[in-house]
């Protein structure tokens, strides 16, 4: 694959045009509204798989948002690798702090990205991401280079929770059939320092309302006799951490593994500057649980985050009302053998029991998913070590990554085989927040990496034989 760089050069106008049309497409899952966007880019990405090779492309249904199957069969004897992606993106809000429309995507020089940094909403998470693996297959097929088997999967619900992915994968096992799972869906440390997430939190998303009086009051006739919804969840979450930041809910903790201190020397060894951390966050300090690190807080030990928050009056102006119904979305990070399902139950029963008989509360669970770690005395991760290694002239170092992808694990006990994380985003791309941005650099050097982890993990795979 030495022209895989050429490849890449005489071609890089063409992908990032392709990229950008893809962009434009406000494929948002979270809305359904944008029912019909979403549909226009799974029609766009089974065309570009059509285009890069694949023999079969096809837009499956599901209950909900199809997903986009394809693949290049050239020797069933030959091992296969399952590409996973999403084509659906978070919603753009709030729309007054992007400095481009999210959906018309622009690429600007930044300090990080000299070379140009696309900005768009979904432009690192993850169809940008997703692309590259779509532009490795075609340099791969254009230039007789694809050394095994390939399927694609990319789906339109990841950033809804994937609701429907334990449908499909129970319904296609045959079609699914893999030796290994590739994703790019998470960060490297920095673009002179290659690194492969070994490690990702798991997730559970929960919505509580808080209910008061049967309507809107007047605050100067009721207020400081009728308690006040908002005042009331404010206690409440408040509550859920103590003084040194440490979850209350009974029973969390109980099933979070407590690393070594050589284990922890191990991860202390990725480089991290921390005041460089919070001058590019503008923050005047890190916070979090006591007795661990910036980098421990954010990937090793599970959190609670109030996600957004909301009831009363919130126009301009003034409206002095004491408002019927309080509202919170609550998420918690997690670890280990921590159960969502389980963590969820132990939030519904600890939140209710903090609600004074002044108010009603009711807890709802949105979705979750399981904790991952991949090994990295694998076959599967010693041939991405190989390929970072060849593009990047280094070792890529194992990093516990704080996001979660839930069906990671879904993935290893419907499919039975072990997941790749190739990501190559930055923590500084803003995926999920106004200004989502994907480097060029970082994104011709997806393109470039990709194909190598195929002729290492093929060779590999040979050798085991």
């Amino acid at each position: 694959m030495s022209d895989i760089k050429k490849y890449v050069e005489d071609n890089k106008d063409r992908f990032l045009q392709e990229l950008v049309e893809l962009l434009k497409i406000p494929s948002i899952s979270a809305d359904s509204a944008y029912k019909k966007d979403l549909l226009k880019t799974a029609e766009a990405v089974k065309q570009r798989l059509q285009e890069a090779g694949c023999d079969k492309v096809e837009i499956c249904e599901t209950p909900g948002n199809p997903i986009v199957f394809g693949e290049k069969i050239i020797d069933k004897d030959l091992p296969t690798v399952l590409v996973y992606g999403h084509y659906d993106v978070q919603p753009p809000d709030p729309l007054d702090l992007w400095e481009s429309p999210p959906f018309e995507p622009v690429i600007k020089e930044t300090k990080i990205h000299p070379e140009g940094a696309i900005y768009a909403r979904g432009a690192c998470d993850d169809k940008g991401q997703m692309y590259m693996h779509v532009k490795a297959l075609e340099y791969m097929t254009r230039n007789n280079e694809l050394p095994c088997n390939v399927k694609f999967m990319i789906e339109g619900e990841e950033e809804v929770g994937s609701a429907n992915l334990g449908w499909f994968l129970e319904r296609n096992q045959e079609k699914l059939s893999n030796d290994v799972i590739l994703i790019s869906d998470t960060g490297m440390i920095s673009k002179e320092t290659p690194s492969v997430t070994t490690g990702l939190r798991g997730l559970s998303y929960m919505e509580v309302e808080v209910t008061g009086p049967n309507r809107d009051l007047h605050s100067g006739l009721y207020g400081g006799a009728v308690a006040n919804p908002i005042n009331v969840l404010a206690k409440m979450i408040a509550s859920l951490q103590d003084e040194n930041n440490k979850i209350t809910v009974p029973g969390f903790y109980d099933k979070v593994n407590t690393y070594t201190e050589e284990e922890r020397a191990k991860m202390a060894e990725a480089p991290f500057d921390l005041e460089e951390y919070k001058e590019k966050l503008n923050i005047g300090d890190v916070h979090g649980e006591e007795g661990f690190s910036t980098l421990e807080r954010a990937s090793i030990r599970p959190t609670l985050d109030v996600n957004g928050i909301w009831g009363g009056y919130t126009g301009e102006g003034a409206k002095t009302v004491l408002p019927s119904k309080a509202y919170a979305k609550i998420s918690m990070r997690l670890v280990s053998d921590q159960d969502w399902k389980e963590i969820s139950e132990l939030f519904t029963k600890h939140f209710e029991s903090l609600a004074p008989k002044s108010v009603k509360v009711k807890v709802s669970t949105h979705h979750g998913g399981q904790a991952y770690v991949t090994p990295i005395d694998t076959l599967e991760y010693q041939a991405a070590n190989d390929a970072y290694k060849e593009a990047f002239g280094k070792d890529p170092i194992p990093q516990h990554s704080g996001g979660s992808i839930p069906i990671v694990s879904l993935f290893e006990k419907q499919l039975k085989s072990k997941t790749i994380l190739m990501g190559f985003g930055l923590d500084t791309d803003a995926i999920h927040s106004p200004n989502e941005h994907f480097g060029i650099w970082n994104y011709l050097k997806g393109i470039e990496t990709i194909p190598l982890f195929y002729k290492h993990f093929t060779k590999l795979k040979k050798e085991e034989k």
